[in-house]
C-alpha cells in the first residue's frame, strides 16, 4: 500500500486520525485504571475476606503480573490477524473477568480473576502504540505519543481516587468493579463500532479478497496471505526475539532497568502515599486517593513542557540533520533533565512526610515527580525506537514485561519498607538508587553511539553526529 494510497491509514482525515489516537489512549488508561482501583478499597476487601494487608496488595500486583503475559500474546497475534480483532476479543473477554471480580465469593477467585483481568487488559500495553505508529508519520507521531503517553499514569492517579471516594460514600467494593465492568463494556462497543483496523498488511488482506470476488481472479493475493509460517511457529519465532535483543544489547539492558525502577516506584506509591497521608495526616480513604492527582497533574505540565519546548527543538534538528535521521543520542537530553529531577522529588516527599509539616508539602513533591516520570519515558522510548527502528518492537515488548515485574513487586514490600524505616528515610533510599541510577542517561547520551556500533541489533551505527554538510548524501538503514 503505497504512501499516497487512499486507503492507507495515514492519508485518512486528521480529525479521524485524533479520534483513533485518543480512544487508544482511553482503552490504555482504562488497563491501568483498573490496576490500582483497589487501592481505595483494600480495607473493605480485607474486612470481607478476612485476609490480610499483604494479600490486599496483591489484588494490584497480580493485575499488574498480568501485563507480563499479555504482551506475549497480544503483540505477536496482532501482526498475524490485524489489531481490531484483538482489541475487540481481549476487551469482551476482560468485561467478563470485571464480572467475576464483582461476583467473587473468595480470595482465591478474586485474584485469579484480577490475573485474568490484567492478562486481557494488556492488549493496549502491546498495541495502542503500534496503532499510533499505523496512522500516524513519523513528523506528527512525537506529538501523537507525548499525549498518549499521560494515558499510563492517568490511570493509576484517578483509580486510587474513584474507589476511595466510594469507600467513604459507603458504597459496596463490589460496585467498583461493576463501575469497572461498565466502563471495559462501553469501550468493548466503541472498539466494535468506531475502531478501524490500521495494520496494513492485514488491509492488503482485506483488499485482495475483495478484489479476488469481484473479478474472479484468483492472481491477487496480499504478502501476508502467502506467509506459509504456522501461528504457532511464528509466534514461538516472535516471542524469543524480545529475549535475545534484551540479553545481546547493553544499551536495552541499561534502559529497562531504568525505566523498570520508575515504573515500580509509581506502583509502590499506592502504598507510600496512604501511610503519608491517612495514617500521618489523618485524611480518609477519599482525600488520600485525591492526593495522587498531584503526579497526574505534574504528567500533564511535563507533556504541556515536552510539547512546546522540546519537540519543536526536536524539530529543527530534523531539519538540520537532513537527509540523515536525528541520532538517538538526541531523544536523551530530556531524561538528563527529568533525572535528578525525579531523585530530589523522593527527597523532597520523604523529609516533608511528617505529621507536623503541613500536607501541602509533600503533596507538591507529586507535580516534579510526575513530569520528570513522563520526561523519562518519552525520551527512553523514542530513543529505543529510533535506536532499534526494525526490531524496537521486540525491544519494546522486552522493556514492558521487565517494567511490569518491577510494577507487581515494588507493592509488596512497600509498606513494611516505609513502616520499618519511617517514610523519611523509606524515601531517601528510593532517591539514592534514583541517583544511582541516574547517570544512564548521561552515560548514553555520551557513549550511546559506540554501543550502537558494536550492536547486532542497531541498524544505526552508521548515523552522523553532527549536522551534514550540504549536499552530503543520506544513509540507507537496512533491516539486520
Amino acid at each position: 500500500m503505497g504512501p499516497e494510497d487512499p486507503d492507507n491509514p495515514q492519508k485518512w482525515s486528521r480529525a479521524y486520525r485524533w479520534y483513533i489516537t485518543m480512544l487508544a489512549a482511553i482503552l490504555l488508561l482504562n488497563a491501568t485504571f483498573a490496576s490500582s482501583i483497589p487501592t481505595g478499597i483494600i480495607t473493605d476487601l480485607e474486612q470481607q475476606f478476612a485476609f490480610s494487608a499483604e494479600v490486599g496488595t496483591l489484588t494490584i500486583s497480580i493485575f499488574v503480573v498480568g501485563y507480563c503475559v499479555g504482551p506475549l500474546l497480544w503483540g505477536p497475534l496482532s501482526e498475524y490477524v490485524g489489531r481490531k480483532p484483538v482489541f475487540l476479543g481481549t476487551f469482551v473477554v476482560y468485561t467478563g473477568m470485571q464480572v467475576g471480580c464483582a461476583l467473587a465469593p473468595n480470595t482465591a477467585a478474586l485474584l485469579v480473576f484480577r490475573f485474568l483481568g490484567g492478562t486481557f487488559a494488556a492488549a493496549p500495553l502491546a498495541n495502542s502504540g503500534a496503532v499510533i505508529s499505523d496512522i500516524w508519520d513519523a513528523d506528527t507521531r512525537g506529538k501523537a505519543l507525548a499525549v498518549f503517553t499521560l494515558a499510563p499514569f492517568a490511570g493509576p492517579s484517578l483509580g486510587p481516587t474513584v474507589s476511595g471516594w466510594m469507600s467513604v460514600a459507603g458504597v459496596s467494593w463490589r460496585w467498583v468493579f461493576w463501575l469497572l465492568t461498565c466502563f471495559a463494556g462501553f469501550l468493548s462497543v466503541l472498539v466494535l463500532l468506531t475502531l478501524p483496523e490500521t495494520f496494513v498488511p492485514v488491509l492488503l488482506i482485506q483488499r485482495a479478497k475483495t478484489l479476488r470476488k469481484e473479478t474472479g481472479d484468483d492472481r491477487y493475493w496480499a504478502p501476508l496471505e502467502r506467509n506459509q509460517m504456522s501461528l504457532g511457529h511464528k509466534v514461538s519465532h516472535i516471542l524469543n526475539r524480545p529475549f535475545l535483543v534484551l540479553a545481546y544489547e547493553p544499551m536495552l539492558i541499561a534502559i529497562t532497568i531504568y525505566m523498570s525502577f520508575v515504573y515500580g516506584c509509581i506502583y509502590l506509591l499506592f502504598e507510600a502515599f496512604p501511610i503519608v497521608f491517612t495514617e500521618g495526616h489523618g485524611f480518609n480513604a477519599g482525600f488520600t486517593g485525591l492526593t495522587f492527582l498531584s503526579v497526574f497533574i505534574g504528567g500533564c505540565i511535563g507533556v504541556l513542557i515536552y510539547l512546546t519546548i522540546y519537540n519543536p527543538r526536536y524539530e529543527r534538528l530534523m531539519k538540520e540533520f537532513a537527509p540523515y535521521p536525528v541520532p538517538p543520542e538526541y531523544r536523551l537530553e530530556i531524561c538528563m533533565v527529568a533525572a535528578p529531577v525525579f531523585a530530589i522529588s523522593f527527597f523532597w516527599f520523604g523529609w516533608t512526610s511528617f505529621p507536623s509539616v503541613s500536607y501541602w508539602a509533600p503533596l507538591a513533591a507529586g507535580i516534579p515527580l510526575g513530569a520528570s516520570i513522563v520526561f523519562i519515558f518519552l525520551g527512553l522510548f523514542n530513543y529505543m525506537i529510533d535506536a532499534y527502528l526494525f526490531v524496537a518492537a521486540s525491544a519494546l515488548s522486552a522493556n514492558t514485561i521487565v517494567r511490569s515485574l518491577f510494577g507487581a513487586g515494588f507493592p509488596l514490600f512497600a509498606a513494611q519498607m516505609y513502616d520499618r524505616l519511617n517514610p523519611q528515610w523509606a524515601s531517601s533510599l528510593l532517591g539514592f538508587i534514583a541517583i544511582l541510577l541516574g547517570p544512564i542517561p548521561f552515560l548514553l547520551r555520551a557513549y550511546g553511539h559506540h554501543l550502537r556500533k558494536r550492536s547486532r541489533y542497531a541498524p544505526t551505527s552508521h548515523l552522523p553526529l553532527t549536522p551534514p554538510r550540504k549536499g552530503e548524501k543520506g544513509v540507507v538503514i537496512e533491516e539486520p
